[in-house]
């Protein structure tokens, strides 16, 4: 009974949520915050659902479309460190910041895996889709991005030795 429990403890510290989502900093300015958001639609977010007529379009506020594109973003790129900054203006949560008919994808399955820019982000003038060369140059996310597939590797492999280790453990018990 004793081993079921160390199993059980074992897998859930290996299996655990790392659940996050990505949202923009309510004290700045929405000049700032449109930029982040044209940004994050620009560089690969699904931004359709802020569009007029889509689920998550109100509240119609600089500040909600452009945590819902940075969330896109994020979850796009696999929750890769680095890609929720945005120089500073995201920042990382582990409250869902989804609301009643409005979800907020919270996994790269769930963002989609279309890399398909939307062709216009709400609230800018002519669709412009990204901040001219030189503004905000730092804008997108850190050049320390890393590809998240090896730790998720490595954690797989700890999983099975510690699985393996329990079994044998057990094993040799009966």
């Amino acid at each position: 009974m004793a081993a079921l429990a160390v199993l059980l403890l074992a897998l859930a510290v290996v299996g655990g949520s790392d659940a996050a989502w990505c949202v923009c900093r309510s004290d700045l300015s929405d000049a700032v915050l449109q930029t982040t958001l044209d940004y994050a639609c620009g560089a690969g977010a699904d931004c359709n659902t802020i569009h007029q007529n889509g689920a998550c379009y109100n509240p119609n506020t600089v500040k909600a479309h452009c945590s819902y594109a940075t969330n896109s973003y994020y979850q796009r790129k696999g929750q890769a460190q680095g890609a929720c900054d945005f120089s500073g203006t995201a920042t990382l949560s582990t409250t869902d910041p989804s609301y009643s008919g409005c979800t907020y994808p919270a996994t790269a399955s769930s963002a989609g895996t279309s890399s398909t820019p939307a062709t216009s982000t709400p609230g800018t003038a002519s669709g412009a889709l990204s901040p001219p060369s030189g503004v905000f140059g730092g804008l997108g996310p850190s050049s320390s991005l890393s590809d998240n597939s090896g730790s998720s590797l490595l954690m797989v492999g700890m999983a099975s030795l510690l699985i393996t280790g329990i079994c044998s453990w057990m094993a040799l018990l009966s």
